[in-house]
């Protein structure tokens, strides 16, 4: 399943995203945050150090080819690379 359309909505907390099937999920900034699969967040989960992201919002949002989307996080963290069907994961964890 791919995206049709991302929109980073609410003052950036928010990634909107309507699906191929016409589906909307809303993926609050935080947990796409908390769930980036990039090396230091994975080396974090693994040593147990959880960390909060509740004041976290998106700053931009890139494509990667037609399999992913970069997002980039006001805490700095520019190595988030979610391919569509991990995003749709987090969304669907998240409904």
């Amino acid at each position: 399943m791919k995206p049709r359309e991302l929109k980073v909505i609410a003052a950036r907390s928010l990634l909107s995203v309507t699906w191929d099937d016409g589906s909307v999920s809303l993926i609050a900034a935080s947990l796409l945050r908390a769930r980036s699969r990039a090396a230091e967040q994975v080396r974090a989960d693994i040593e147990g150090n959880e960390r909060s992201f509740e004041t976290v919002t998106v700053t931009s949002a890139e494509a990667i080819g037609s399999y992913a989307v970069r997002l980039v996080f006001s805490d700095g963290h520019d190595r988030g690379i979610y391919p569509w069907s991990y995003l749709r994961e987090i969304a669907d964890s998240a409904a």
